[in-house]
């Protein structure tokens, strides 16, 4: 969080509507939807949000959900609609939906993050030596893959 707090402020951008196609196809969406409800998350509410800012930002569709579950509970407990932490949880979002977008930008365009892989990402969001590897046991616990396995069933 302290470099994410160092990095210029995040201006939440204008939202489209667009919307993730055939969400029903997509194995991504019941898996975190299910982790999130196991968690009685209200960050289940917002499971299309994390997809879409993901894919539009090219980053790992399990980093944001992670993050959030690491730095709120997975919208338990935040303030300022910023269930990612964002800049030390100081920064102000207008909507949770707009800070999931705003900081999956920023992670993708920053000269802080970009060109970086996961663990380059989290190394800088927050510089306490554990947190790369508590959200990483988070995205795993979503799947164990970046690639989703549909499983068929007889």
């Amino acid at each position: 969080m302290f470099a994410g707090f160092l990095a210029t402020p995040v201006l939440p951008h204008a939202l489209d509507n667009t919307q993730v196609k055939d969400s029903n196809d997509d194995p991504r969406f019941a898996l975190l939807k299910l982790f999130f409800e196991e968690r009685d998350s209200p960050a289940r509410a917002h499971v299309q949000d994390f997809i879409l800012a993901a894919d539009r930002n090219e980053l790992d569709w399990r980093l944001l959900p992670s993050i959030s579950v690491v730095e709120s509970g997975g919208g338990k407990e935040y303030k300022n609609n910023n269930i990612l932490g964002w800049g030390s949880c100081l920064e102000k979002f207008p909507s949770v939906k707009a800070g999931i977008h705003a900081v999956a930008r920023r992670l993708s365009t920053s000269k802080l993050y970009k060109h970086k892989g996961v663990e380059g990402i989290l190394r800088t969001y927050n510089s306490n030596a554990d947190y790369p590897s508590r959200v990483k046991r988070v995205m795993y616990t979503i799947s164990p893959s970046l690639t989703p396995v549909v499983l068929l069933r007889d």
